[in-house]
């Protein structure tokens, strides 16, 4: 008689009181759970951000899905070319290939569940940005890991304008 093993993920329970936080002088990330590049992998992080906090500048994600769920606050974002701001309750889902930025809405401060299919190692990315915007790392240090991380800067004059306070 032959046995198979059951190689079905395993379940994934995150407690607050255990996650890593990660901190920059605009965000607060409490880094929840992760997993490896398989199939069915993910990330999942909760951002806190300051009022006028300046969040992530435009990119994309060659692999990824992101996924934004706006548990308070407001957060402006950029998905493709058009910006607008999503409230408490909102949620915005970011295929593949399409550029993207995100910052607290003008005057708001924003707390936002990030999820990103398929995982790849994202906390990593995190703690390096956490560092660079701390001045604790290189800034080059990030160009150099866009294809490990799968995030990729673009330019959006939509998301430069929106910014200046011109849309």
């Amino acid at each position: 008689m032959t046995t198979t093993k059951n190689t079905a993920p395993a379940p994934v329970l995150a407690r607050r009181a255990e996650a890593e936080t990660c901190a920059d002088p605009s965000a607060t990330m409490t880094l929840l759970a992760e997993t490896g590049p398989g199939e069915g992998g993910f990330t999942v992080y909760r951002s806190t951000f300051a009022r006028g906090a300046v969040g992530a500048p435009a990119h994309l994600h060659t692999r990824a899905w992101e996924l934004f769920f706006v548990l308070n606050g407001s957060l402006r974002v950029l998905v493709d070319e058009e910006v607008t701001v999503l409230d408490a309750g909102d949620f915005l889902a970011v295929p593949p290939r399409t550029p993207h930025a995100f910052a607290a809405a003008p005057g708001a401060e924003a707390d936002v569940l990030f999820m990103f299919t398929t995982g790849m190692d994202r906390f990593d990315y995190l703690r390096l940005l956490g560092g660079v915007m701390r001045g604790e790392s290189d800034p080059g240090a990030i160009a150099a890991s866009a294809e490990r991380f799968d995030n990729h800067y673009v330019d959006s004059p939509a998301w430069r304008a929106a910014l200046a306070g011109t849309t």
